[in-house]
């Protein structure tokens, strides 16, 4: 017992003596705008420029690209015929809702996109608790569809616009066709208004491809 309480402090001698040894991170020390003989943070001039430009440089760049709006969210309204004869409007519109500016051919893809996560929407059909979930989806995926045809309709060639506004008005009245029928819950006319959409979305991915 003797002998190891003896060894103890050798044990703590040499954990000493390896700790001395290992060598520690270096420090790294940035300074900004200070004196040698000042330790505190003193913002110059140029620096307070340089923020400044950068800040507005960011702010114009983000305002400038269509995704980044700094006021109230604009309501888009559609200008050509795609709109139900009788209401004058379409009943799965959803409001409040920001659509970036993609151009013609990010909205053609969008278009695209949207059609073919609707496609696999089938699973979801089947699933009566799923039903609320379905609604919700298929508002804000037809809202985005509806004023993305509109502009689609309206960059396209005139000889195009007829055929495209044929298939916009064949696609959305099937959208509220099949809203109402899982608003009622409707199994059979579900299943009949989703069977009558596929092949519409189908045909708006060839079209926009």
């Amino acid at each position: 017992m003797a002998a190891l309480l003896e060894a103890l402090p050798a044990v703590s001698n040499l954990r000493r003596g390896v700790e001395k040894q290992r060598p520690r991170p270096p420090r790294i020390i940035i300074k900004c705008g200070m004196n040698h003989d000042d330790h505190h943070f003193r913002p110059t001039r140029r620096l307070a420029i340089g923020i400044t430009l950068l800040a507005n440089a960011g702010a114009a760049s983000a305002q400038d690209n269509g995704l980044w709006i700094d006021g109230p969210l604009p309501v888009p309204h559609a200008t050509n015929k795609i709109d139900n004869e009788e209401t004058k409007t379409r009943s799965f519109l959803k409001k409040g809702i920001y659509i970036a500016q993609l151009g013609t051919k990010g909205r053609m893809q969008r278009l695209r996109r949207y059609a073919f996560d609707l496609l696999a929407m089938a699973d979801l059909i089947a699933q009566e608790d799923a039903w609320n979930y379905v609604r919700r989806y298929l508002r804000l995926k037809s809202t985005f569809m509806y004023f993305d045809f509109d502009q689609v309709i309206t960059a396209a060639p005139l000889d195009d616009k007829p055929p495209l506004l044929d298939l916009a008005n064949r696609l959305f009245d099937s959208f509220e066709k099949l809203l109402e029928a899982v608003r009622k819950q409707d199994v059979p006319q579900i299943y009949s208004c989703y069977e009558s959409t596929t092949p519409i979305l189908q045909e708006v991915m060839l079209r926009m491809a």
